[in-house]
């Protein structure tokens, strides 16, 4: 007998949820092992369930379907078909990285073809595939579709996840393989992210690059000091003194101040 597929459906709206579990349950190889109305459930309910596959909706608030996957650690991602009601050039992103979708609303001759690859792919996966497939189709995605400015940034505590708003951060610091958020109550908030991924999602109009590994928030910069060199240093509102390359320096003296 057929070991069932344990599946987990993550969407905020309920109906687009029950219409997916009424075509689940309708396959006598699968199982559904949780339904989460929110990208922060989804987290969790992977990292407790640990599912074979997760049919992730890519519009939730406040933690959409890639938010998850970059949510999870690498052994944590599980198999993902994303639902999407998405233009065809950006779904073609996800194709082209072998990762699995749906469109809304999903047929269940479709759905039958994702659960046959995710089955196939379980059988022959290598260790870590999925993981770099899943963030391979991430990078295709935010390259074909620009993403919505965030709101709040989500912080992964254990299975835990809050939420730093974005009106709060003062300064992003890069740290190796991880992410300082430093807020205006002189707090320090650490997530296991890409500076780079993380710029692409706030607004250009708030937030500036002072240097490779540091961002700013303009509205909390109080002071700019000259340096030698062409160099700049900036006083933060919490009390941070950051230092500005003589690239970003140019940059800035052109884009943002007169400096």
């Amino acid at each position: 007998m057929t070991t069932p597929l344990r599946v987990l459906i993550a969407d905020d709206e309920r109906p687009a949820r029950t219409f997916l579990a009424n075509l689940l349950k309708g396959f006598d190889d699968v199982t559904i092992v949780g339904e989460a109305d929110s990208g922060r459930e989804a987290v969790a309910l992977i990292v407790r369930e640990k599912p074979d596959l997760a049919l992730l909706d890519l519009h939730m608030p406040e933690l959409d379907g890639l938010g998850v996957i970059r949510a999870l650690r690498k052994r944590e991602v599980p198999l993902v078909a994303f639902v999407t009601a998405y233009e065809e050039y950006a779904v073609r992103a996800f194709e082209l990285n072998a990762v699995d979708y749906l469109l809304k609303p999903v047929e269940k001759l479709r759905l039958r073809e994702t659960l046959n690859r995710a089955r196939q792919r379980l059988e022959h996966s290598e260790s870590g595939l999925e993981a770099r497939r899943v963030g391979a189709a991430a990078d295709a995605y935010d390259a074909a579709v620009k993403p919505e400015s965030l709101d709040r940034v989500p912080i992964r505590k254990g299975d835990e996840l809050t939420f730093v708003p974005v009106d709060q951060i003062v300064s992003i610091t890069a740290e190796r393989e991880v992410l300082n958020l430093h807020t205006s109550n002189h707090g320090r908030q650490t997530i296991t992210f890409r500076l780079k991924d993380l710029e692409a999602r706030l607004d250009p109009a708030r937030f500036v690059r002072l240097g490779r590994g540091t961002i700013a928030n303009v509205d909390a910069i109080v002071k700019v000091n000259a340096m030698p060199g062409g160099t700049h240093v900036a006083l933060m509102s919490n009390g941070q003194k950051l230092h500005i390359s003589r690239i970003e320096s140019r940059k800035l003296r052109t884009r943002l101040f007169k400096l």
